[in-house]
């Protein structure tokens, strides 16, 4: 009997997904397919767990085998990480005409993702201090005592690592290690690596301007392979969301969620403040709020259902510079930098809050101006190196939780919301980077307010 539901289940699963194809074959638009598969993924997995039960034989099986998709869909994107990093970074510099605006818009760049990172630390501490989460115990059921367990053995391998150490860790002794992403902070050493390529490119550019022209080709090439591969892999989206969003609602505690729900409200309602945070920094730029964000929807809405800030690398450039008028050079630093620095929800909001939320227990005083400026200083550090793919918070929650000496126990607590939380979470890390490009190019004068007041000019998923 259960390999018969078992069979059922992967069949009606086959049957979505030949239905997402015919989907795709009469040319219905990517973002509409990504949130039907959405929708189809949430009703599916919550049928099989009305069924069968979130922890029985039959449901755990026939996710094993949903999880081919799913997981293989996550794995491609984390394949991607690398060689986009370093092509859009390297090639930013081969679009910089001045030497004198590299140093603006990294400034730039690097001073927003930094200074908006210090900023939802704070919204996330008064996040819970608001909704009264501090000192805050949640239930501990089988799938909470496994993870965390994993963390407490992942939390060896950096228990020992100061932030000075953190920030020594990002300088790449060997290459080779770090673009095989063997380290924890592999993603931050490929940039440092690709900003000396591209740096080296414009001295070469002055003195063998034969060879830099030779260089340029040569990267435009690959780049333009790596891009096809990315194209490749997004148009796998709608199925990987249909998989994972399947496996989350079959496999999740409704009652932990519930039980959950007031972290959940707190930890949107942060992340919207962020948003809105961001929203004055646009203002205060000349951008309207309002045209911005009916620009950036596209890229926003595909980084909150793939949950994958690197998979939005490339339509993040794209909407950066087609649909709201930022120069190149300035687009793919932000996009880039924005991978692996500063990225507000996961490494800006959620281990503020996790710190927060935890630290009384151990008889802190959390309201104390020492703790938030202590708590606000680690998080930003800390920020530095958080890859673009899911695992990105996690790892900066061990970091900060770590720096400052409080338990992981935690992080493993909310298991059961991290999916429904991420989400937003990624949104606000694509929408901080896509800032940041908005800041330096209007720091540099290279902002084209024609084309972000064109409403013609947009990109959508199927641009991919």
């Amino acid at each position: 009997m259960d390999i018969i539901s078992i069979v059922i289940i992967l069949a009606v699963f086959a049957a979505l997904l030949f239905a997402l194809y015919r989907l795709g074959a009469k040319h219905v638009k990517f973002s509409k397919r990504v949130f039907i598969a959405l929708a189809l993924g949430v009703i599916f997995g919550a049928a099989i767990q009305l069924l069968f039960a979130p922890d029985s034989t039959i449901t755990l099986t026939a996710i094993d085998w949903i999880n081919i998709v799913g997981n293989g869909y996550v794995r491609f994107l984390q394949m991607l990480i690398i060689p986009l990093i370093f092509v859009s970074i390297v090639g930013a510099f081969t679009r910089i005409e001045e030497t004198k605006n590299l140093g603006k818009i990294s400034g730039s760049v690097l001073g927003t993702l930094l200074g908006t990172t210090a900023i939802a630390a704070l919204i996330g501490w008064a996040s819970v201090i608001l909704f009264n989460l501090d000192g805050a115990q949640f239930t501990q059921g089988s799938a909470e005592t496994a993870r965390i367990e994993a963390l407490t053995t992942q939390q060896t391998q950096v228990a020992d690592l100061t932030i000075p150490g953190q920030v020594l860790s990002f300088i790449p002794t060997n290459i080779f290690q770090d673009l095989a992403g063997l380290r924890s902070t592999s993603t931050i050493a490929v940039v440092v690596f690709s900003a000396f390529v591209g740096i080296a490119y414009m001295g070469i550019k002055k003195k063998q301007p034969e060879n830099a022209t030779l260089f340029n080709k040569g990267l435009q090439v690959i780049q333009s392979i790596v891009m096809r591969i990315v194209t490749l892999v997004l148009r796998l989206t709608p199925y990987g969301i249909l998989a994972l969003m399947t496996k989350m609602m079959a496999t999740s505690s409704y009652q932990a969620i519930v039980n959950l729900g007031l972290f959940v409200v707190a930890s949107y309602a942060a992340l919207l403040v962020v948003l809105l945070v961001h929203s004055l920094i646009l203002a205060g730029v000349g951008v309207n709020p309002i045209t911005y964000f009916k620009k950036a929807f596209p890229v926003l809405s595909f980084a909150f259902t793939a949950r994958s800030s690197a998979g939005a690398l490339p339509l993040n450039v794209e909407t950066q510079t087609k649909a709201l008028g930022v120069d190149d050079a300035s687009a793919n630093f932000a996009a880039s930098f924005g991978l692996s620095i500063g990225q507000n929800g996961c490494a800006g909001v959620y281990p503020a809050m996790l710190a927060t939320i935890v630290a009384p227990t151990l008889g802190i005083d959390v309201t104390s101006i020492g703790f938030v400026l202590t708590l606000i200083l680690v998080v930003t550090i800390s920020s530095f190196g958080v890859a673009g793919v899911g695992g990105g918070a996690t790892f900066a929650a061990l970091i900060v939780l770590g720096a400052l000496n409080l338990p992981v126990t935690i992080a493993g607590l909310v298991i059961s919301v991290e999916p429904v939380i991420d989400m937003m979470r990624t949104l606000t890390n694509v929408n901080d980077s896509m800032l940041a490009g908005v800041v330096s190019s209007r720091n540099i004068g290279e902002f084209d307010s024609s084309i972000l007041n064109d409403d013609a000019a947009v990109v959508d998923g199927d641009a991919i």
